[in-house]
């Protein structure tokens, strides 16, 4: 379904047109409100013109997300009337324009936001780095997929990936951007392998702590452009974790089953408290998969075997999953069958 656009003027119904057409969409054109309430609810995006923000107030249409006022210098009593209807913003054209335009476009992707997955290490050295990315490299052909990378101390996932030296965006070039990220803008512009898993990392150097609101940004912005995010999460990380950690429909600590691995486990998940969600993914040790789920309380998802030529694969810049049949690559499989 197309977006809709409500207006009865015509040099705004034309602006919009010519921005739609750049976005790859093209909204229907409603200039009766009452004419458009069946379609209001269902619509992916509902743009409604200033001129006709009072009538469609008038209409009471269903409270939804994604609805937007858009004019020339909007008066003031419009912005009572977008308040009336649960407009998320009232934008002014031709100021507007470049926000317009990644909204147009965010509204061509499926409805819905894709799956979140995060990882975390419950011990330093634990490989939850390179079982993020696996992860990715096994979605990656069944859709869009993109690894985020917010742990500055980490080896950086565009490195395990062999995507160090791949143009695109970084976590700085983020940062000095400003307006609303749109999701396809995002897609496009991220460095990507030739099976399709793009990474957001940091450029090479040293790597700072993005700011919350530009993380924020960007990781909505994947998820609504990527049938699958991989969230690389900091154990000694930035205060956003936390909220990061709410992000995910599925949480993997991974940790080897050692005593120093499960105990360091235990020491981050008091800190980060009861996910729902949550599960484990484990390599062998002396514990007992057994102790493991009860000292943790968290149950066992899947074993992260060891891998021969694991280190040789990410050398090459083939990343850890150098072809579909590797042990990783099972066990990353797994994973996303369960969290489908």
């Amino acid at each position: 379904m197309q977006p809709i656009l409500l207006t009865r003027d015509r040099s705004l119904a034309d602006e919009v047109a010519r921005l739609s057409a750049a976005a790859g969409v093209r909204p229907d054109l409603y200039d009766d409100p009452l004419a458009a309430l069946a379609a209001w609810p269902r619509a992916p995006l509902v743009l409604v013109g200033a001129d006709l923000v009072d009538e469609v107030a008038a209409a009471r249409p269903g409270r939804r997300d994604g609805v937007h006022v858009v004019g020339w210098a909007p008066a003031d009593g419009v912005f009572r009337a977008a308040l009336a209807i649960g407009a998320g913003t009232v934008g002014e054209l031709p100021v507007c324009e470049a926000w317009l335009v990644d909204l147009l476009a965010d509204s061509e992707e499926a409805p819905g936001r894709g799956r979140t997955v995060g990882v975390i290490g419950g011990s330093g050295g634990a490989g939850a780095s390179t079982f993020a990315c696996a992860l990715g490299q096994v979605s990656a052909p069944r859709g869009p997929t993109l690894v985020v990378d917010t742990d500055p101390l980490g080896p950086g996932l565009d490195r395990l990936l062999g995507l160090e030296s791949a143009a695109g965006v970084r976590w700085g070039d983020l940062a000095s951007s400003s307006g609303r990220l749109g999701a396809r803008s995002l897609r496009e512009a991220v460095p990507r392998s030739a099976s399709g898993v793009g990474v957001l990392s940091w450029a090479s150097g040293a790597a700072s702590e993005p700011d919350a609101t530009v993380v924020r940004e960007a990781v909505a912005a994947a998820q609504r452009g990527h049938d699958l995010v991989v969230l690389d999460l900091a154990r000694h990380g930035p205060a956003l974790v936390d909220e990061l950690v709410a992000r995910c429909d599925r949480l993997l600590v991974v940790l080897p089953a050692t005593l120093g691995g499960v105990a360091s486990t235990v020491r981050l998940l008091e800190r980060v408290g009861p996910v729902s969600g949550a599960a484990l993914a484990v390599r062998r040790g002396g514990v007992s998969w057994d102790d493991v789920e009860r000292a943790t309380g968290l149950p066992i998802a899947v074993e992260v075997p060891e891998q021969r030529g694991l280190l040789e694969a990410v050398d090459l810049g083939l990343g850890p999953v150098r072809h579909l049949r590797v042990p990783l690559a099972r066990a990353a499989r797994q994973v996303l069958e369960d969290a489908a």
